[in-house]
């Protein structure tokens, strides 16, 4: 999927789904979080989506692939 036409609301609520759904974030999805963060402002409801990611790798809910 081309990524860099979306808007980055679409972009994250994708993101987010992809990860929960296989239980791993990996490389390409944390490219494209660092692609977010330098690149756009973020919303509120978006920072927070990225948050509850984090928080669960935090947790042990979700691994990190390398």
């Amino acid at each position: 999927m081309n990524y860099q036409a979306l808007l980055p609301e679409v972009i994250i609520a994708e993101l987010v789904f992809q990860v929960y759904r296989s239980g791993i974030l990996t490389l390409e999805h944390r490219k494209q979080l660092r692609s977010l963060f330098l690149y756009h402002n973020l919303s509120e409801e978006d920072t927070t989506a990225i948050n509850r990611l984090l928080h669960a790798i935090r947790r042990g809910w979700l691994k990190i692939a390398d």
